[in-house]
């Protein structure tokens, strides 16, 4: 059984060292950087956008997990493609079943990955059960968008099983995001999560290789008592 991919959110990290919350992520074995992009539209504050990607991405080799929380992502996914990014996730809520389609195949063409974000509230569309699935990831937010250190939902569990479940037969990706920390890490890989979104867990308790050594001891701990 493959292991369980951490991703911490820089949202979270210390704004005016970003080089170096992302080098000491990287130095204590981080997998990815998530970079939650946010409009003040779709979410309800104003993050970053296609610059500082584009810097994040000349101080690490890591893969850039961009989460578009934004309306319009038709407009907006290609400048992040550019600027380095290699996974671009956009909001079930924000586009189309024909645009979500557009969009992958445009990704997919530059070789880089596509998610679909869900909401705490929104159902996981019919369509993703039911036909070839387009995305190469699955993002559950069990957080309502826009804000680092909020409390994870356990609401959102019984989706997280039913996409792992979607997963197990297409190869997807099961990513969690939002509140996620040592506590509550287990259940939610029980449930199937294959990628953890960590922030506040990580970035703000002071010793960023401690905090990710220790969430990934629960994780390894946790995968090996999962039945395969």
């Amino acid at each position: 059984m493959s292991g369980v991919k951490i991703a911490p959110s820089i949202l979270a990290a210390d704004q005016a060292d970003l080089k170096g919350e992302i080098r000491r992520a990287e130095e204590a074995g981080a997998d990815m950087i998530h970079v939650d992009v946010t409009d003040g539209h779709f979410a309800p504050n104003i993050s970053l956008g296609p610059d500082t990607v584009n810097a994040i991405r000349r101080v690490t080799r890591l893969p850039l997990d961009i989460h578009l929380m934004i309306t319009n992502p038709e407009k907006f996914y290609e400048p992040f493609l550019s600027a380095g990014s290699d996974i671009i996730t956009v909001h079930a809520e924000a586009a189309s079943r024909s645009l979500l389609h557009k969009i992958s195949k445009e990704i997919h063409k530059r070789d880089k990955k596509m998610g679909l974000a869900l909401k705490p509230a929104t159902s996981i569309p019919s369509w993703l059960r039911t036909e070839t699935n387009p995305f190469d990831v699955v993002l559950i937010l069990s957080v309502n968008p826009g804000f680092p250190g909020q409390s994870f939902m356990q609401s959102v569990l019984p989706k997280v099983r039913k996409v792992a479940k979607l997963a197990d037969s297409g190869g997807l990706d099961v990513e969690v995001d939002g509140g996620v920390d040592q506590e509550n890490a287990s259940t939610i890989v029980e449930a199937g999560a294959t990628v953890l979104v960590v922030g506040a867990s990580i970035f703000r308790k002071g010793d960023v290789k401690s905090a990710l050594h220790n969430m990934r001891a629960v994780t390894q701990r946790t995968r090996r008592e999962v039945p395969a």
